[in-house]
């Protein structure tokens, strides 16, 4: 009787939707930047360039790429540059380190200021 229950339950839950094609596209798109648009990602830009870029996404996923080899053929195209998130690598390990030391140094800089503000002063002299 628990078996069966267990079953119906099961059944009844709705499946975890897959991504459709589109988002499939859509992601991988978001993880490209426009290499002819200031600021844009493949998926939000309309240029002709990143219309193409979609394009190639579809073509690639159709012959059953990952996302993994469709992201290093852009960045064989393009460069690392192409990348939205850029790799946690060599030069580009400041871009992601810069923001955490930036705020490591405002906050000693700030606790220092705030003990200096808080120490008793020595008596002037006469």
């Amino acid at each position: 009787m628990l078996c069966l229950l267990g079953l119906v339950l099961a059944l009844a839950r709705p499946a975890a939707a897959a991504p459709s094609f589109e988002d499939q596209v859509n992601d991988i798109a978001r993880e490209l930047m426009c290499p002819v648009c200031a600021g844009q990602t493949v998926a939000e830009s309309n240029s002709t360039l990143a219309v193409q870029m979609r394009e190639e996404i579809r073509t690639r996923l159709r012959r059953g790429e990952s996302r993994d080899q469709i992201l290093a053929y852009f960045v064989g195209q393009f460069g690392e540059s192409v990348l939205a998130r850029p790799p946690r690598r060599g030069v580009y390990l400041l871009l992601w380190l810069a923001p955490v030391a930036a705020f490591g140094l405002g906050v000693a800089l700030l606790i220092r200021y705030l003990r200096g503000m808080t120490r008793p002063r020595p008596p002037a002299r006469s």
